[in-house]
C-alpha cells in the first residue's frame, strides 16, 4: 500500500514537515527524493519506461527507479524498498551523491526535490510491476547518451539532468576494490 505522505525539508536536507504527496507537487514544496541507478556486470544500465498511467512524466524513459521515502523511513531503506517494488530487484546500493531541481511538469505538477542518487550493480534480471513500469531495457552508456541527444523529450527531466554526473561516478566506483558494497549478487 502506498503511503500518500512526502518528507518536506529545507536546503540542507533537514526535515520541516510532511505533506500528501500529490499537494507537494501541486504547490512545489520541496521535499525529499531517491533516484536509484543500476547496471550490470557488463556496465549496461537498466532504465525503465515510466507506466503511461503514472500522475505525471508517464511513459518517458528515466533511471532504474525513484521513490519518496516514508516519513521515518531512511533514505536507504526507501531505496531498496522501491527498487524491489518497481523493478523486482535487490542489489547493494551506495549513495553517490544530491543534487536539487525544480521543474514544472505535466499535469500542472511541479518536481521541486532534494534528490539523494542511489547506484548498485547486479546481472539480476528485472520483473517489472506493470502498474509503475511500462518497459525495460539494458543499453550501453554510449546509447543512452546517444539516444538522449537525438530524443530528449523522451527522458525524464530529472534523470537528462544528471546521468552524465552518476556516469562520472560508476566509472571511479566500478574501479574501486574498496566498493566492495557494489558486488553483482
Amino acid at each position: 500500500m502506498e503511503n500518500p505522505f512526502v518528507i518536506l525539508v529545507n536546503e540542507n536536507d533537514i526535515q520541516t514537515g510532511i505533506a500528501g504527496k500529490m499537494e507537494a507537487h501541486r504547490k512545489a514544496l520541496f521535499h525529499r527524493a531517491m533516484s536509484v541507478f543500476i547496471v550490470n556486470r557488463d556496465g549496461q544500465w537498466i532504465l525503465q519506461r515510466r507506466a503511461f498511467d503514472k500522475y505525471h512524466s508517464n511513459g518517458l524513459w528515466t533511471n532504474t527507479c525513484c521513490t519518496h521515502p516514508f516519513p521515518g523511513e531512511s533514505n536507504m531503506k526507501a531505496a531498496v524498498r522501491r527498487l524491489r517494488e518497481e523493478m523486482g530487484i535487490y542489489c547493494s546500493l551506495i549513495e553517490l551523491f544530491s543534487f536539487t531541481y525544480r521543474e514544472k511538469l505535466d499535469n500542472e505538477l511541479t518536481e521541486n526535490e532534494f534528490d539523494h542518487v542511489f547506484h548498485g550493480v547486479t546481472d539480476i534480471i528485472p520483473v517489472i510491476n506493470t502498474s509503475e513500469v511500462g518497459e525495460w531495457k539494458a543499453v550501453s552508456f554510449d546509447e543512452l547518451h546517444s539516444g538522449i541527444l537525438k530524443n530528449p523529450a523522451d527522458y525524464t527531466y530529472w534523470f537528462r539532468k544528471i546521468y552524465e554526473k552518476v556516469n562520472s561516478h560508476s566509472d571511479d566506483i566500478h574501479r574501486d576494490p574498496i566498493a566492495g558494497s557494489l558486488r553483482v549478487l
